[in-house]
């Protein structure tokens, strides 16, 4: 899956998949995680000037999607 970097102290970039409605979190550290069922309108908000990356990941992704470390 192809990541855009994006503006956070958290979050290094992040990345789509509309066939399956993934999204890719890269962390700064190297951490790797994928939210599964997410619609697209949150990629969009991370992607379009969210404000704050980390938050509005944590506020809108974090606890409402089934997700897994990939790496």
């Amino acid at each position: 899956m192809k990541c855009i970097p994006v503006e956070s102290s958290w979050v290094a970039s992040v990345g789509y998949d509309g066939a399956s409605s993934t999204l890719e979190i890269v962390l700064c550290d190297g951490h790797v995680y994928r939210y599964f069922e997410v619609p697209e309108r949150h990629f969009l908000e991370l992607t379009s000037g969210a404000g704050s990356v980390g938050r509005y990941l944590n506020r809108h992704i974090r606890d409402a999607y089934r997700y897994r470390r990939v790496r």
